[in-house]
């Protein structure tokens, strides 16, 4: 039946369409892609961290990776070493510090942890920490990508119990001097220009999100029903004409079986 010549073409329209409705559908999810809004995230404008986070609380999805700069004071006696940490897919070091900065609202110190480089081995790391710890205690500018807290970690390695691998607030703020009963940035700052002696942690801006043009995305779906129902619609027209050759052969049998019967 469906190896006739008619429904053989019939097929191929059917198929012609089909391709047809397909290329539409696409062409149209394309179109939802291309004129998508981008929701564009000023994160590479400096603001001052004051105006983006607030001490003793989770900083907003807004404020994560925003660029922002803060005027403190580095404690000389409170850096620390992150061990494991990749730069660029190499594993090394962190020198991270414990600056104070005085609360705009307030006018009380709180602490921040700020990440200042990266070192490939722990001798480069350890000399670079030294020579920071030596460095005059006054206010300094800093300009970096605010980043959220990590989570501590608990160490697997029992024979060295301080080693830090993860950048946890919480973990810093317990080592930390002089710190009792003051506020901190659930938070930390990546510096982005690093002392001497270490190299910029790598530390790219968010990715950018879109939003779909979701009236496009109607027009696809409905360009791939209609591509369906091409096909659907020669199925009916073989099966209808199958059924209805059927049933006229089995009439003409029946009429033919009772003619004979007559004679």
């Amino acid at each position: 039946m469906m190896l006739r010549p008619r429904w053989i073409g019939a097929l191929v329209l059917a198929l012609a369409l089909a391709a047809g409705f397909a290329w539409l559908g696409q062409w149209q999810l394309e179109r939802a892609v291309e004129s998508g809004t981008v929701i564009d995230a000023p994160s590479e404008t400096v603001l001052p961290l004051a105006q983006v986070a607030k001490p003793n609380g989770p900083i907003t999805d807004k404020a994560t990776g925003q660029l922002v700069t803060v005027t403190g004071t580095f404690v000389p006696t409170d850096y620390e070493l992150l061990q494991g940490r990749l730069n660029k897919g190499t594993a090394g070091w962190w020198v991270v510090a414990h600056v104070t900065v005085e609360d705009a609202a307030s006018g009380h110190p709180v602490a921040l942890a700020v990440a200042r480089g990266w070192a490939a081995d722990k001798p480069t790391a350890e000399s670079a920490m030294a020579r920071l710890a030596n460095e005059e205690s006054v206010p300094q500018e800093i300009v970096g990508r605010l980043l959220p807290t990590e989570a501590p970690e608990v160490p697997t390695d029992k024979s060295h119990p301080t080693v830090m691998t993860t950048m946890s607030v919480a973990a810093l703020y317990n080592l930390w001097s002089g710190v009792d009963g003051v506020d901190v940035y659930s938070a930390y700052v990546v510096e982005r220009t690093p002392p001497p002696g270490l190299v910029k942690i790598d530390s790219p801006p968010p990715i950018q999100e879109s939003t779909l043009n979701w009236l496009n995305v109607f027009y696809a779906a409905e360009w791939i029903i209609f591509a369906g129902f091409a096909i659907f619609f020669w199925y009916r027209l073989v099966k209808d004409a199958k059924q209805r050759e059927d049933e006229e052969r089995e009439l003409a049998q029946e009429t033919a079986l009772a003619a004979g019967k007559v004679e």
